[in-house]
């Protein structure tokens, strides 16, 4: 599992059948620093210089620049909606808090 940050929509009008009627979200995946900067409230984007995006199927009604949890390859296809489907990513929950514990 992996945060992302949700940044975009993904439009397909034609696309495995399998896919009819699901949600497609461009998400970013949040480095720790992003996942710092966020936990204290300074910043809610992230900050790595590289982009680096993934379409997920959205399973859990995310919107749009809300920190997300993704899961990746088969965990992905066990995803509620997207059993035998082929997916790579789903987004499987939407994140309220983030706390790091400082080892104190």
């Amino acid at each position: 599992m992996q945060l992302a940050k949700v940044v975009g929509t993904v439009v397909a009008t034609r696309k495995d059948s399998r896919l009819e009627g699901k949600k497609l979200l461009i998400v970013s995946p949040l480095t720790p620093e992003d996942v710092e900067n966020a936990s204290d409230g300074s910043s809610t984007r992230p900050v790595s210089g590289k982009a680096n995006y993934i379409v997920a199927v959205d399973t859990v009604d995310a919107g749009f620049r809300e920190t997300v949890i993704i899961v990746q390859g088969s965990s992905a296809r066990m995803a509620t909606t997207c059993k035998d489907c082929p997916v790579d990513a789903s987004i499987v929950g939407v994140v309220d808090t983030v706390r790091l514990d400082d080892g104190k």
